[in-house]
Protein backbone atom coordinates (compact mmCIF):
# COMPACT_ATOMS: atom_id res chain seq x y z
CA UNK A 1 0.00 0.00 0.00
CA UNK A 2 3.09 2.75 1.09
CA UNK A 3 4.22 1.71 -2.30
CA UNK A 4 0.79 2.40 -4.07
CA UNK A 5 0.73 5.67 -2.35
CA UNK A 6 4.36 6.83 -2.91
CA UNK A 7 3.76 6.17 -7.00
CA UNK A 8 0.34 8.13 -6.87
CA UNK A 9 2.14 11.18 -5.55
CA UNK A 10 4.89 10.46 -7.62
CA UNK A 11 3.19 10.33 -10.63
CA UNK A 12 0.92 13.58 -10.20
CA UNK A 13 3.59 15.67 -9.32
CA UNK A 14 6.07 14.91 -12.09
CA UNK A 15 2.52 15.18 -14.43
CA UNK A 16 1.95 18.54 -12.79
CA UNK A 17 5.83 19.99 -12.99
CA UNK A 18 7.02 18.86 -16.13
CA UNK A 19 3.58 20.51 -17.93
CA UNK A 20 1.94 22.84 -15.99
CA UNK A 21 3.76 25.81 -17.58
CA UNK A 22 3.06 24.60 -21.22
CA UNK A 23 -0.71 24.47 -20.34
CA UNK A 24 -0.63 27.99 -18.98
CA UNK A 25 1.30 28.43 -22.03
CA UNK A 26 -1.60 27.35 -24.34
CA UNK A 27 -4.64 29.23 -22.47
CA UNK A 28 -2.53 32.62 -22.74
CA UNK A 29 -2.37 31.72 -25.99
CA UNK A 30 -5.51 31.70 -26.87
CA UNK A 31 -6.70 34.66 -25.05
CA UNK A 32 -7.04 34.29 -21.52
CA UNK A 33 -5.62 36.70 -18.83
CA UNK A 34 -3.47 35.11 -16.20
CA UNK A 35 -6.35 34.75 -13.78
CA UNK A 36 -8.52 33.39 -16.47
CA UNK A 37 -5.50 30.67 -17.14
CA UNK A 38 -4.93 29.80 -13.47
CA UNK A 39 -8.81 29.61 -13.37
CA UNK A 40 -8.25 26.70 -16.22
CA UNK A 41 -5.06 24.78 -15.06
CA UNK A 42 -7.04 24.19 -11.42
CA UNK A 43 -10.34 22.88 -13.18
CA UNK A 44 -8.13 21.28 -14.66
CA UNK A 45 -6.39 19.73 -12.17
CA UNK A 46 -10.12 18.82 -10.40
CA UNK A 47 -11.42 17.52 -13.05
CA UNK A 48 -8.62 15.23 -13.83
CA UNK A 49 -8.67 13.79 -10.72
CA UNK A 50 -11.75 13.15 -9.84
CA UNK A 51 -12.00 11.20 -13.44
CA UNK A 52 -8.74 9.54 -12.11
CA UNK A 53 -10.93 8.30 -9.03
CA UNK A 54 -13.77 7.34 -10.36
CA UNK A 55 -12.35 5.23 -13.27
CA UNK A 56 -9.70 3.57 -11.03
CA UNK A 57 -11.64 2.78 -8.46
CA UNK A 58 -15.00 1.24 -10.67
CA UNK A 59 -12.65 -0.81 -12.54
CA UNK A 60 -9.78 -1.85 -9.99
CA UNK A 61 -7.36 -0.35 -13.13
CA UNK A 62 -4.89 1.83 -12.55
CA UNK A 63 -6.13 4.72 -15.24
CA UNK A 64 -4.40 7.86 -14.87
CA UNK A 65 -5.85 10.96 -16.21
CA UNK A 66 -4.12 13.93 -17.63
CA UNK A 67 -5.17 17.27 -19.43
CA UNK A 68 -3.53 16.53 -23.17
CA UNK A 69 -0.04 18.40 -23.03
CA UNK A 70 0.33 18.42 -26.43
CA UNK A 71 -3.22 19.90 -27.10
CA UNK A 72 -1.80 22.63 -25.26
CA UNK A 73 1.64 23.39 -26.72
CA UNK A 74 -0.96 23.29 -29.80
CA UNK A 75 -3.11 26.16 -28.38
CA UNK A 76 0.36 28.31 -27.72
CA UNK A 77 1.12 28.53 -31.30
CA UNK A 78 -2.27 28.88 -32.53
CA UNK A 79 -3.14 32.74 -31.28
CA UNK A 80 -5.92 33.91 -30.07
CA UNK A 81 -8.98 33.56 -32.59
CA UNK A 82 -11.23 36.08 -33.38
CA UNK A 83 -13.33 36.64 -30.78
CA UNK A 84 -10.80 36.47 -27.98
CA UNK A 85 -11.13 33.98 -25.19
CA UNK A 86 -14.72 32.70 -25.13
CA UNK A 87 -14.49 31.69 -28.80
CA UNK A 88 -11.38 29.37 -27.40
CA UNK A 89 -13.53 28.44 -24.83
CA UNK A 90 -16.69 27.58 -27.00
CA UNK A 91 -13.91 25.45 -28.87
CA UNK A 92 -12.81 23.40 -25.63
CA UNK A 93 -16.78 22.47 -24.85
CA UNK A 94 -16.35 20.79 -28.60
CA UNK A 95 -13.25 19.00 -28.04
CA UNK A 96 -15.75 17.59 -25.23
CA UNK A 97 -18.22 17.08 -27.01
CA UNK A 98 -16.09 15.09 -30.01
CA UNK A 99 -14.54 13.35 -27.10
CA UNK A 100 -17.94 11.76 -26.36
CA UNK A 101 -18.68 11.39 -29.73
CA UNK A 102 -16.12 9.14 -30.13
CA UNK A 103 -17.26 6.96 -27.04
CA UNK A 104 -20.90 6.76 -28.88
CA UNK A 105 -19.48 6.33 -32.13
CA UNK A 106 -16.86 3.94 -32.81
CA UNK A 107 -16.15 4.77 -36.62
CA UNK A 108 -15.22 8.20 -35.40
CA UNK A 109 -12.18 6.83 -33.35
CA UNK A 110 -11.31 4.58 -36.50
CA UNK A 111 -11.46 8.35 -38.76
CA UNK A 112 -8.77 9.10 -36.08
CA UNK A 113 -6.60 5.72 -36.71
CA UNK A 114 -6.49 6.60 -40.36
CA UNK A 115 -4.84 9.35 -40.37
CA UNK A 116 -1.25 8.24 -41.43
CA UNK A 117 1.12 8.19 -38.47
CA UNK A 118 3.76 10.24 -40.26
CA UNK A 119 1.54 13.08 -40.77
CA UNK A 120 0.10 13.18 -37.33
CA UNK A 121 3.58 13.19 -35.86
CA UNK A 122 4.69 15.61 -38.18
CA UNK A 123 1.87 17.67 -37.25
CA UNK A 124 2.69 17.81 -33.60
CA UNK A 125 6.24 18.07 -34.26
CA UNK A 126 5.65 21.32 -36.35
CA UNK A 127 3.48 22.57 -33.36
CA UNK A 128 6.30 22.05 -31.02
CA UNK A 129 9.56 23.39 -32.65
CA UNK A 130 8.37 27.09 -31.87
CA UNK A 131 8.30 26.03 -28.47
CA UNK A 132 11.18 23.92 -28.26
CA UNK A 133 12.97 27.47 -30.28
CA UNK A 134 12.26 29.48 -26.62
CA UNK A 135 14.89 28.28 -24.67
CA UNK A 136 17.59 28.17 -27.50
CA UNK A 137 16.75 32.05 -27.97
CA UNK A 138 16.79 32.52 -23.94
CA UNK A 139 19.79 31.19 -23.07
CA UNK A 140 21.44 34.04 -25.17
CA UNK A 141 19.29 36.20 -24.05
CA UNK A 142 19.23 35.94 -20.60
CA UNK A 143 22.54 33.13 -19.89
CA UNK A 144 22.51 34.21 -15.88
CA UNK A 145 18.73 33.42 -15.75
CA UNK A 146 18.18 30.56 -18.18
CA UNK A 147 21.52 29.25 -18.24
CA UNK A 148 21.00 27.41 -14.59
CA UNK A 149 17.91 25.74 -15.50
CA UNK A 150 19.70 24.46 -18.62
CA UNK A 151 22.25 22.78 -16.73
CA UNK A 152 20.08 21.15 -14.26
CA UNK A 153 17.99 19.60 -17.66
CA UNK A 154 21.32 18.29 -19.30
CA UNK A 155 22.54 16.95 -15.80
CA UNK A 156 19.58 15.26 -15.21
CA UNK A 157 19.10 14.06 -18.72
CA UNK A 158 22.26 11.84 -17.59
CA UNK A 159 21.25 10.75 -14.42
CA UNK A 160 17.77 10.31 -14.33
CA UNK A 161 16.31 11.43 -17.54
CA UNK A 162 12.76 10.90 -16.87
CA UNK A 163 13.05 13.33 -13.69
CA UNK A 164 14.92 15.91 -16.16
CA UNK A 165 11.58 17.98 -17.04
CA UNK A 166 10.34 18.09 -14.01
CA UNK A 167 12.88 18.91 -11.95
CA UNK A 168 14.17 21.31 -14.94
CA UNK A 169 10.48 23.43 -13.87
CA UNK A 170 11.51 23.26 -10.62
CA UNK A 171 14.62 24.42 -10.51
CA UNK A 172 12.98 27.54 -12.51
CA UNK A 173 10.10 28.18 -10.16
CA UNK A 174 13.46 28.24 -7.58
CA UNK A 175 14.96 30.86 -9.72
CA UNK A 176 11.56 32.67 -10.29
CA UNK A 177 10.95 32.69 -6.29
CA UNK A 178 14.31 34.23 -5.80
CA UNK A 179 14.24 36.94 -8.19
CA UNK A 180 10.45 37.87 -6.35
CA UNK A 181 12.46 37.64 -2.96
CA UNK A 182 15.41 39.81 -4.17
CA UNK A 183 13.16 42.71 -5.98
CA UNK A 184 10.90 42.50 -2.62
CA UNK A 185 7.89 40.91 -4.21
CA UNK A 186 7.49 37.28 -2.92
CA UNK A 187 4.98 38.55 -0.16
CA UNK A 188 2.55 39.38 -3.05
CA UNK A 189 2.07 36.12 -4.25
CA UNK A 190 -1.59 34.71 -3.70
CA UNK A 191 -2.69 32.35 -0.88
CA UNK A 192 -3.26 29.02 -2.78
CA UNK A 193 -6.56 28.49 -2.99
CA UNK A 194 -9.63 27.92 -6.15
CA UNK A 195 -10.24 31.04 -7.86
CA UNK A 196 -12.22 29.60 -10.34
CA UNK A 197 -13.45 32.02 -13.11
CA UNK A 198 -16.83 31.16 -15.61
CA UNK A 199 -16.88 32.34 -19.08
CA UNK A 200 -19.19 32.04 -21.10
CA UNK A 201 -18.22 29.81 -24.26
CA UNK A 202 -18.76 31.83 -27.71
CA UNK A 203 -19.30 29.07 -31.23
CA UNK A 204 -17.64 29.97 -33.98
CA UNK A 205 -16.48 27.82 -37.61
CA UNK A 206 -13.49 29.18 -37.09
CA UNK A 207 -12.97 28.08 -33.65
CA UNK A 208 -14.37 24.65 -34.33
CA UNK A 209 -12.24 24.24 -37.21
CA UNK A 210 -8.79 26.16 -36.30
CA UNK A 211 -8.94 24.62 -32.54
CA UNK A 212 -11.61 22.23 -31.88
CA UNK A 213 -10.91 20.01 -34.68
CA UNK A 214 -6.64 19.96 -34.54
CA UNK A 215 -7.30 19.74 -30.47
CA UNK A 216 -9.49 16.81 -31.02
CA UNK A 217 -6.94 14.84 -33.05
CA UNK A 218 -3.73 15.55 -31.03
CA UNK A 219 -5.31 14.75 -28.17
CA UNK A 220 -6.79 11.52 -29.21
CA UNK A 221 -3.74 10.32 -31.38
CA UNK A 222 -1.23 11.65 -29.11
CA UNK A 223 -3.11 10.85 -25.66
CA UNK A 224 -5.98 8.65 -25.40
CA UNK A 225 -4.42 6.24 -27.96
CA UNK A 226 -0.75 6.04 -26.37
CA UNK A 227 -2.18 6.30 -22.83
CA UNK A 228 -4.23 2.69 -24.09
CA UNK A 229 -1.34 1.52 -25.03
CA UNK A 230 0.76 2.58 -22.19
CA UNK A 231 -1.37 0.21 -19.90
CA UNK A 232 -2.20 -2.33 -22.29
CA UNK A 233 1.76 -2.67 -21.97
CA UNK A 234 1.42 -3.82 -18.24
CA UNK A 235 -1.12 -6.16 -18.88
CA UNK A 236 -4.35 -4.01 -18.54
CA UNK A 237 -7.17 -3.55 -20.87
CA UNK A 238 -8.91 0.27 -20.60
CA UNK A 239 -12.30 0.44 -20.74
CA UNK A 240 -12.01 2.55 -23.63
CA UNK A 241 -15.40 4.15 -24.50
CA UNK A 242 -15.87 4.79 -20.72
CA UNK A 243 -12.45 6.12 -20.62
CA UNK A 244 -13.86 8.55 -24.01
CA UNK A 245 -17.15 9.46 -21.86
CA UNK A 246 -15.84 9.90 -18.81
CA UNK A 247 -13.17 12.03 -20.09
CA UNK A 248 -15.23 14.16 -22.45
CA UNK A 249 -17.87 14.87 -20.00
CA UNK A 250 -15.21 16.42 -17.88
CA UNK A 251 -13.65 18.42 -20.61
CA UNK A 252 -17.00 19.70 -21.41
CA UNK A 253 -18.10 20.44 -17.73
CA UNK A 254 -14.47 22.60 -17.30
CA UNK A 255 -14.24 24.35 -20.58
CA UNK A 256 -15.95 27.52 -19.09
CA UNK A 257 -13.52 27.48 -16.27
CA UNK A 258 -10.97 27.36 -18.58
CA UNK A 259 -9.98 24.04 -19.10
CA UNK A 260 -8.89 22.79 -22.87
CA UNK A 261 -8.99 18.89 -22.86
CA UNK A 262 -9.28 16.23 -20.55
CA UNK A 263 -7.50 12.24 -21.93
CA UNK A 264 -6.11 9.31 -20.81
CA UNK A 265 -2.03 10.13 -19.93
CA UNK A 266 0.49 8.47 -21.93
CA UNK A 267 3.71 9.34 -20.29
CA UNK A 268 2.87 9.79 -16.76
CA UNK A 269 0.84 6.40 -16.86
CA UNK A 270 3.59 4.29 -16.41
CA UNK A 271 4.52 5.56 -13.08
CA UNK A 272 1.42 4.02 -11.62
CA UNK A 273 0.54 1.21 -13.76
CA UNK A 274 4.39 -0.42 -12.94
CA UNK A 275 5.99 -2.46 -10.08
CA UNK A 276 7.19 0.47 -8.54
CA UNK A 277 3.41 1.08 -7.76
CA UNK A 278 3.30 -2.67 -5.82
CA UNK A 279 3.98 -6.55 -6.79
CA UNK A 280 0.72 -7.00 -7.07
CA UNK A 281 -0.78 -5.78 -10.36
CA UNK A 282 -4.17 -6.43 -8.76
CA UNK A 283 -3.82 -3.71 -6.62
CA UNK A 284 -2.04 -0.95 -8.26
CA UNK A 285 -5.32 0.71 -9.43
CA UNK A 286 -4.55 2.42 -5.44
CA UNK A 287 -1.68 4.62 -6.93
CA UNK A 288 -4.04 5.76 -9.42
CA UNK A 289 -6.29 6.84 -6.84
CA UNK A 290 -4.05 9.08 -4.89
CA UNK A 291 -2.50 10.24 -7.58
CA UNK A 292 -6.00 11.39 -8.40
CA UNK A 293 -6.27 13.20 -4.90
CA UNK A 294 -2.75 14.66 -5.66
CA UNK A 295 -3.72 15.96 -8.46
CA UNK A 296 -6.96 17.99 -6.84
CA UNK A 297 -4.54 18.92 -4.14
CA UNK A 298 -2.64 20.67 -6.80
CA UNK A 299 -5.15 22.42 -8.23
CA UNK A 300 -5.44 24.67 -5.54
CA UNK A 301 -1.72 25.77 -5.44
CA UNK A 302 -2.30 26.99 -9.57
CA UNK A 303 -3.14 30.70 -8.92
CA UNK A 304 -0.17 30.51 -6.71
CA UNK A 305 1.78 29.30 -9.03
CA UNK A 306 0.22 30.92 -12.05
CA UNK A 307 1.24 34.51 -10.31
CA UNK A 308 4.45 33.02 -9.87
CA UNK A 309 4.96 32.81 -13.77
CA UNK A 310 3.64 36.58 -15.18
CA UNK A 311 5.54 38.04 -12.33
CA UNK A 312 8.79 36.04 -12.58
CA UNK A 313 11.72 36.88 -14.90
CA UNK A 314 9.97 37.27 -18.60
CA UNK A 315 10.44 33.99 -20.49
CA UNK A 316 11.87 32.10 -17.64
CA UNK A 317 9.06 29.68 -17.59
CA UNK A 318 8.73 29.66 -21.00
CA UNK A 319 12.19 28.27 -21.41
CA UNK A 320 11.76 25.78 -19.25
CA UNK A 321 8.46 24.52 -20.89
CA UNK A 322 10.46 24.43 -24.05
CA UNK A 323 13.01 21.76 -22.21
CA UNK A 324 9.99 19.82 -21.29
CA UNK A 325 8.94 19.28 -24.93
CA UNK A 326 12.36 18.48 -25.78
CA UNK A 327 11.95 14.46 -25.53
CA UNK A 328 8.22 14.85 -27.50
CA UNK A 329 9.60 16.76 -30.52
CA UNK A 330 12.61 13.89 -31.09
CA UNK A 331 10.11 11.16 -30.59
CA UNK A 332 7.13 13.41 -32.96
CA UNK A 333 10.27 14.09 -35.35
CA UNK A 334 11.45 10.50 -35.76
CA UNK A 335 7.94 9.48 -36.25
CA UNK A 336 7.29 11.01 -38.96
CA UNK A 337 10.31 11.09 -40.67
CA UNK A 338 10.51 7.29 -40.33
CA UNK A 339 9.69 5.90 -43.27
CA UNK A 340 11.45 6.96 -46.66
CA UNK A 341 7.45 6.67 -48.30
CA UNK A 342 5.50 9.63 -47.73
CA UNK A 343 8.60 11.62 -46.27
CA UNK A 344 7.91 14.50 -48.11
CA UNK A 345 4.27 14.84 -46.99
CA UNK A 346 5.27 14.71 -43.20
CA UNK A 347 7.65 17.59 -44.43
CA UNK A 348 5.59 19.61 -45.81
CA UNK A 349 3.21 18.62 -42.60
CA UNK A 350 5.67 19.59 -40.41
CA UNK A 351 6.86 23.02 -42.17
CA UNK A 352 3.02 24.37 -42.73
CA UNK A 353 2.36 23.30 -38.80
CA UNK A 354 6.08 25.52 -37.60
CA UNK A 355 5.01 28.38 -39.67
CA UNK A 356 2.26 29.53 -37.75
CA UNK A 357 0.38 30.62 -40.77
CA UNK A 358 -3.24 31.53 -40.15
CA UNK A 359 -5.73 31.94 -43.14
CA UNK A 360 -9.34 32.87 -43.01
CA UNK A 361 -8.94 33.01 -39.02
CA UNK A 362 -7.81 29.20 -38.93
CA UNK A 363 -4.89 27.92 -37.53
CA UNK A 364 -1.79 26.27 -38.40
CA UNK A 365 -2.44 22.59 -37.42
CA UNK A 366 -4.78 22.21 -39.95
CA UNK A 367 -3.70 23.68 -42.87
CA UNK A 368 -0.56 21.84 -41.92
CA UNK A 369 -2.94 18.62 -41.25
CA UNK A 370 -4.79 19.46 -45.36
CA UNK A 371 -1.74 20.22 -46.98
CA UNK A 372 0.06 16.82 -45.59
CA UNK A 373 -2.73 14.52 -46.37
CA UNK A 374 -3.29 16.10 -49.86
CA UNK A 375 0.72 15.59 -51.24
CA UNK A 376 0.29 12.32 -49.46
CA UNK A 377 -2.32 10.99 -51.50
CA UNK A 378 -0.14 12.81 -54.93
CA UNK A 379 2.77 11.34 -54.30
CA UNK A 380 2.23 7.98 -52.35
CA UNK A 381 1.22 5.27 -54.91
CA UNK A 382 -0.77 2.13 -53.40
CA UNK A 383 0.68 -0.97 -54.25
CA UNK A 384 -0.80 -3.37 -56.74
CA UNK A 385 -3.05 -6.00 -55.59
CA UNK A 386 -1.69 -9.79 -55.32
CA UNK A 387 -3.42 -11.71 -58.13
Amino acid sequence: MRRAVVAGIVTSLVGYTSAFAVVLAGLQGVGATPAQAASGLAALCVLMGLSSILISVRHRMPVTVAWSTPGAALLATTGAPAGGWPVAVGAFVIVGGLLLLTAAIPWLGRLVAAIPTSIAQAMLAGVLFPLCLVPVRAVVDSPAIVGPVLLVWVAMLALRPRWASAVAIAAALAVAVGYLVVRGTAGSLPLPGFAFQVTVPVFSWAGAIGIAVPLWLVTMASQNVAGAAVLGSFGYRVPWRESLAVTGAATVLGAPLGGHAINLAAISAALSASSDAGRDPAGRWRAATVGGVTAIVLGGVSATVTALVVTGPVGLLAAAAGLALMGTLGASAAGALNQVEGREAAVVTFLVAASGISVLGIGAAFWALLAGLLVRRVTVRKQPAEA
